[in-house]
């Protein structure tokens, strides 16, 4: 199946506005925009039902989702299947490792929010969704977006660890350092004036320098 290029070329990016769609889920048929209202979103994407790793994937979404709900997060899978083999493979899971994935699972089988989204990268495959997750702040602007081959699952920790960090950038006005855990210091951004640098030499801030002070959140 041939893939129009341009189309691969309009996908959101890092401070753009998520695009919208309606869609047809495993809880009914959505309107994006109404579903993101007021709420982070984390869209993910996995290459097909029924598959080892996108199960894995999957059911660990659903097993830490209260994690997300807690966050003001709500979650949203997508993969180029129809909606009876989502609710059948959501059934087979169930039925054999006693988790249900009660978050709504896109069938995007005319692949339209997949190209939306430029989760379609021909050279990994034409047919099937690499493994995207797209962070998505209340305002339905495109935060963070992560991108792994069909061979290697997601790192659950590190993207509720990065939602967590996002979260207090933008609530504190601060900036995360390498390796950042919750509850480590943050980063005060550096000052602009002079008197804003004085400032901060008289400050109770973590100094490495006056451009690189650190406190506590």
């Amino acid at each position: 199946m041939e893939i129009n290029n341009q189309e691969l070329r309009q996908v959101p990016r890092i401070g753009d506005i998520a695009p919208d769609f309606e869609a047809v889920t495993t809880q009914g048929n959505i309107k994006f925009s109404e579903y993101a209202k007021d709420s982070w979103v984390i869209m993910f994407s996995h290459p097909a039902d029924f598959t080892p790793v996108c199960t894995t994937e999957m059911s660990g979404f659903a097993v830490r989702e209260d994690e997300f709900t807690e966050l003001n997060t709500k979650l949203i899978g997508l993969s180029i299947d129809s909606i009876h083999s989502h609710l059948a493979w959501i059934h087979n899971v169930q039925k054999n490792m006693g988790i249900l994935m009660k978050f709504p699972i896109i069938a995007d089988i005319d692949m339209k929010v997949a190209k939306l989204y430029g989760m379609l990268q021909p050279n990994e495959s034409e047919t099937s969704a690499v493994r995207a997750v797209f962070f998505i702040d209340p305002k339905r602007k495109v935060k963070l977006i992560m991108y792994y081959p069909h061979n290697v699952g997601r790192n659950m920790d590190e993207i509720i660890r990065v939602l967590k960090a996002m979260q207090i950038s933008e609530k504190h006005s601060v900036v995360l350092p390498l390796n950042w855990q919750p509850g480590d210091k943050v980063i005060v951004p550096p000052p602009r004036t002079v008197d804003a640098m004085k400032e901060r030499e008289n400050s109770d801030y973590e100094m490495v320098d006056f451009y690189l002070a650190k406190r506590s959140v």
